[in-house]
């Protein structure tokens, strides 16, 4: 795993296909979180498939979910393939209830 960004209790991970979120994600940091996501996205070669992992993201918040749809557009602008999206359990009702779990390849946290 390599760091992508680390601020006030929040950090973007990264590995060989799979971005990483632990921590808080508020409206203070999102833009910087998604700059960073969107930055590896850009470097992977077309064709790949990336997944994101929000599992250890605490709390719910919408910043969470902008985020999540902004790596999702970085990915199709890359021609990457978004293969699995996991997320926490509040996050994961959040995205149910927004609609957003039909556009997003998203399985259980626990998969």
């Amino acid at each position: 795993m390599s760091d992508l960004l680390a601020l006030e209790g929040l950090r973007l991970e990264a590995d060989d296909a799979r971005l990483v979120v632990v921590g808080e994600v508020g409206f203070e940091h999102a833009a910087a979180l998604a700059e960073a996501g969107s930055r590896w996205l850009a470097g992977r070669a077309a064709g790949e498939g990336v997944g994101f992992d929000l599992t250890g993201v605490a709390g719910v918040s919408s910043a969470a979910l902008s985020v999540l749809l902004e790596w999702a557009r970085a990915t199709r602008r890359a021609g990457l393939t978004l293969e699995r999206v996991r997320l926490s359990s509040p996050l994961q009702r959040l995205t149910e209830l927004a609609g957003l779990d039909r556009l997003l390849p998203v399985v259980p946290g626990d998969a």
